[in-house]
């Protein structure tokens, strides 16, 4: 054999184990969700498909490198547990939670798998993160609001409808951390406004509080960010429209389905943004370096066809600072 010929197949035989490990595969990943929607509730799709498209762009597609495990609790907070408990005997390389209930129920299951999350609103004051800058264990992700946006949500009410001069809160106990109580109180003192809260547990509660509300004049309501009013809105939606009541919202799909107004971020840019951070996490960052962020950007978005029903004439300039009117 020829040196010259003798060379080259020494270098193609060193390239081959070269070139069929570049060409392997990455390992399969898993993901656990647990979301506090039901599992034909739309929006949660959407909001999962953006999940996922931003993954696909990151390099992890279904069934390629990744497997993504769905359990929808619907309310069910006595599941909660198993449902969590499911998902990380599952082998899931990273939990996603949607809501406080579901982030407990994840860290009640464990300490050591990754959980990244959206719509935690209080992840300090819950115990779940030591700080937003430094997380320090193995949970972090995305708050929907701070504590002071409970006071912008009133006053946003009060300037779509200035006859108010009593509001109801609509939370329930058992999923509400109770944050925005304060800026609304303080928010109220300077509007005249009295707040007045009407908690509940079960889809009947809020017909009975909302109904005592209603029976005197000038009252309007406040949805508060909670998995149980997102769960229940659309009981919440139709008690507003006949009974009358002026209301405004945590989140666009409220207005979208008849709600008058609302004020709050983007969940499906939520779920793009947790994603990226699943995807740092399947790289090896920990979720104790990686900082819970804020919201970025938030969305006053109004129905005009609901207030007109209400006999509302919404001021042109809140008009012309909304991002979205709905006709």
């Amino acid at each position: 054999m020829r040196r010259r010929d003798f060379i080259t197949l020494l270098s193609s035989a060193t390239t081959w184990p070269l070139a069929a490990h570049a060409q392997q595969p990455q390992p399969m990943r898993r993901i656990g969700m647990l979301l506090n929607q039901g599992a034909g509730d739309q929006d949660a799709r959407s909001w999962i498909a953006a999940f996922r498209q931003q993954l696909e762009a990151s390099g992890w597609s279904e069934p390629h490198n990744l497997r993504i495990d769905i359990r929808f609790a619907a309310g069910e907070l006595d599941r909660l547990r198993d449902y969590a408990a499911d998902l990380v005997n599952s082998r899931a390389d990273v939990l996603f939670a949607e809501s406080t209930p579901m982030i407990a129920a994840l860290q009640q299951t464990t300490r050591t798998v990754p959980i990244v999350f959206v719509g935690g609103s209080n992840p300090v004051g819950s115990g779940f993160v030591r700080s937003l800058a430094h997380p320090g264990g193995n949970i972090t992700g995305f708050i929907s609001f701070e504590p002071a946006m409970g006071g912008k949500w009133l006053e946003s009410l009060s300037e779509i409808a200035p006859r108010i001069k009593r509001v109801a809160l609509i939370y329930n106990p058992q999923t509400h951390t109770g944050q925005y109580f304060a800026s609304i109180e303080t928010a109220a003192r300077s509007l005249a406004i009295e707040p007045v809260r009407a908690e509940f547990r079960e889809a009947v509660d809020i017909e009975r509080s909302v109904g005592d509300f209603a029976r005197q004049p000038n009252g309007g309501l406040l949805a508060l960010s909670d998995p149980s009013v997102t769960l229940h809105r659309a009981s919440i939606l139709g008690l507003a429209t006949r009974l009358g009541l002026p209301a405004i919202y945590p989140f666009r799909y409220f207005v979208a389905e008849g709600g008058l107004a609302s004020y709050g971020v983007d969940r499906r840019d939520q779920y793009r943004r947790a994603a990226s951070y699943v995807a740092r996490v399947f790289k090896g960052e920990s979720p104790a370096d990686l900082p819970v962020q804020t919201p970025i950007k938030f969305e006053l978005v109004i129905n005009l066809k609901t207030a007109r029903m209400l006999g509302l004439d919404v001021p042109a300039t809140l008009l012309a600072r909304a991002d979205e009117v709905i006709e």
